[in-house]
């Protein structure tokens, strides 16, 4: 089976008429054909990435259309400490059929082909995931590097973080953005690559997705939430409201304006939290060695995952792996530091002060 054999099962005369647009990143681009209202969904949450820039890959979203009977897909093994089914694939003469077990949502990925579709209505996110995934695509294939990072500037200063075990990159990160003058790059992945005199960083237009404890940890988010939802959460106990698997969209030009949004910036500084709730000593940021450190690198390399296709069209299986190398050469111009100790937020926004307060 092939691709043309997959999309005669499709009508893409669905789109007819749907003006398209255009997703950006730096100098990366998708073009996105979708009907109403999805269209408009999905321009308010790009914001300010929507653009007129023109664009080689084209993502076709076809609500509520599926594959034929008789094609199964196969599971996808996760990641080592990962559980539960979550993608499942077909891997195709000239592509990749790939499907989301819980929702149902289907995608076409194939050189020149890249297709949404089933109840993409009911789940929007996935849809956007899609796009932002064929942004990280062109530039891996350009040549840049994926972190597991979220990131803030302030022009001249980028930080990005990433962590291991404890996690909280994102209250992290929206902690740095309660500081005069720093604007959002990223939530969770971050590109980077080494540039003459430094390196270059590109975030993408994904949305922070943060859980309670982090709105109810910042008075800036509470109208997230409706009051009698955060005196729920208040009388939760901490360990409770930490594993609390309940997701919200912070849309950042909301909720602290559209000047605060810069997908390009200088990356300076990475920050890779390896602290703990359980730890006794205080949180500490200290400078690393990152090539004697190699052990850190766990929590800031990321697989490129069933949806990355090479040049030459071959696709990444799951034994296919970040080469720590590549992120070595990558990061050789960032001041790399490890945070440990135990977790404490305000310790790490008097960090970030000091940092985005220093001369440059």
């Amino acid at each position: 089976m092939n691709v043309a054999d997959v999309l005669a099962g499709f009508d893409l005369g669905a789109l007819d008429g749907a003006a398209p647009f255009t997703v950006a990143s730096g100098p990366f681009a998708v073009e996105l054909r979708a009907r109403e209202p999805l269209r408009s969904d999905l321009i308010a949450y790009f914001g300010t990435a929507v653009t007129d820039s023109a664009a080689t890959d084209v993502v076709h979203v076809l609500d509520g259309q599926t594959l034929p009977d008789g094609i199964a897909l196969r599971d996808w093994a996760r990641e080592p400490g990962k559980t539960g089914r979550k993608d499942a694939i077909l891997d195709l003469a000239d592509g990749r059929l790939i499907g989301k077990v819980r929702t149902g949502v289907g995608f076409l990925e194939a050189p020149g082909w890249h297709l949404a579709f089933g109840p993409v209505r009911d789940h929007t996110n996935q849809v956007i995931n899609f796009v932002n995934t064929q942004l990280l695509n062109q530039a891996q294939r350009a040549g840049w590097t994926m972190g597991h990072a979220a990131a803030v500037s302030d022009g001249r200063r980028t930080l990005a973080i990433s962590g291991l075990s404890g996690g909280g990159k994102s209250t992290s990160m929206l902690r740095m953005m309660d500081l005069p003058g720093t604007r959002f790059v990223t939530n969770d992945r971050l590109l980077f690559r080494p540039v003459a005199g430094g390196t270059e960083a590109l975030g993408i237009p994904k949305q922070p997705r943060i859980n309670p404890g982090t709105i109810l940890g910042n008075r800036r988010l509470h109208k997230m939430l409706p009051p009698a939802r955060l005196d729920a959460l208040r009388a939760m106990a901490d360990g409770a409201l930490w594993h609390l698997e309940e997701k919200h969209d912070l849309m950042v030009a909301e909720v602290y304006g559209p000047d605060r949004v810069a997908y390009a910036a200088p990356l300076t500084h990475y920050w890779v939290l390896n602290w703990s709730r359980d730890a006794s000593a205080p949180a500490e940021v200290a400078e690393v060695n990152l090539t004697a450190r190699t052990d850190l690198l766990d929590g800031i390399m990321k697989p490129r995952g069933p949806f990355y296709f090479s040049e030459d069209g071959t696709f990444d299986t799951e034994e296919s792996s970040p080469d720590p190398a590549a992120y070595l050469t990558a990061l050789q111009n960032v001041a790399v530091f490890e945070v440990t100790g135990a977790v404490d937020f305000d310790a790490l926004a008097a960090e970030g002060a000091a940092l985005f307060g220093a001369p440059g």
